[in-house]
């Protein structure tokens, strides 16, 4: 699988491949810099490299070479992490770092926006998992129609925000990987840390609060319009979840849209 691209692109082989459900990677050098080779198995996946190239390294990592199922980019061996801050007392801090990067993400760019799929098409599985379960998930489509009803400015979304796609890059600060090709609302890519890094941190009481005033503030987006997105976010987390057939990943989606349904009621 790897042959063709390290002989496309003369890379060296730089350490152990790793397995992903979606992609294989090997540690590379390319023109002796440390990087990551990834190959794409999904669709979704292989056009997380549209992203990857519009934000040309500004809070993402870069991207050196690219095809249509495989691409090239920057890497770190840095062995700090955001999960392990996120759980062992700087999980504040976590946020605050991941608030940051997204904001260069979304930081205005002078070239084309890339053919990406819009948020309205991204929720797709949300509504008939709502009308299939009612419950939350009502609620969470309720929460989606009327944010997209009522539109920020789109950007070009990162659409997977979690504490294991942002990495330490050592004098480039904190960068993204692992990108879907979505295009909408900014407010849908801070949804994600209120579901992570862990089902009991995230429901732990008052940590929603807590991150709500953090994100607030690093955003200047309304707290409610925040914790809509939450709702509407979890509710569609969980109804992929649904149709995976992944029901302990499910009731945590479903836990974490229920804790921002009451705050939306308090």
């Amino acid at each position: 699988m790897f042959a063709p691209y390290l002989e496309k692109w003369s890379l060296q082989p730089d350490g152990d491949r790793v397995s992903t459900r979606s992609s294989q990677l090997l540690p590379v050098r390319w023109r002796g810099l440390p990087a990551m080779l990834k190959v794409a198995h999904e669709v979704e996946e292989k056009l997380g490299r549209l992203p990857m190239l519009w934000w040309a390294g500004q809070g993402a990592a870069e991207v050196y070479a690219d095809d249509e199922d495989a691409l090239v980019m920057e890497r770190t061996d840095s062995r700090r992490s955001l999960f392990h801050m996120a759980m062992t007392g700087s999980d504040e801090v976590a946020t605050r770092i991941i608030c940051g990067t997204v904001a260069a993400l979304h930081a205005p760019r002078d070239a084309a926006i890339p053919d990406l799929v819009p948020l309205e098409r991204w929720f797709a599985a949300l509504a008939p998992a709502a009308r299939t379960h009612g419950g939350v998930l009502a609620r969470s489509l309720a929460a989606a129609e009327a944010l997209f009803s009522d539109p920020h400015p789109p950007v070009v979304l990162h659409g997977d925000v979690h504490h294991g796609n942002i990495l330490d890059f050592s004098a480039r600060g904190w960068l993204a990987i692992d990108p879907k090709p979505v295009y909408g609302d900014p407010g849908y890519d801070y949804a994600n840390l209120f579901c992570n890094p862990e089902l009991a941190v995230v429901s732990e009481p008052g940590r929603l609060q807590r991150h709500l005033a953090i994100v607030a503030e690093a955003t200047r987006l309304a707290p409610r319009r925040i914790v809509s997105w939450i709702l509407a976010y979890a509710g569609l987390s969980a109804a992929w979840f649904l149709e995976d057939d992944d029901d302990f990943d499910v009731e945590g989606e479903m836990l974490v849209a229920r804790i921002a349904a009451a705050e939306i009621d308090r």
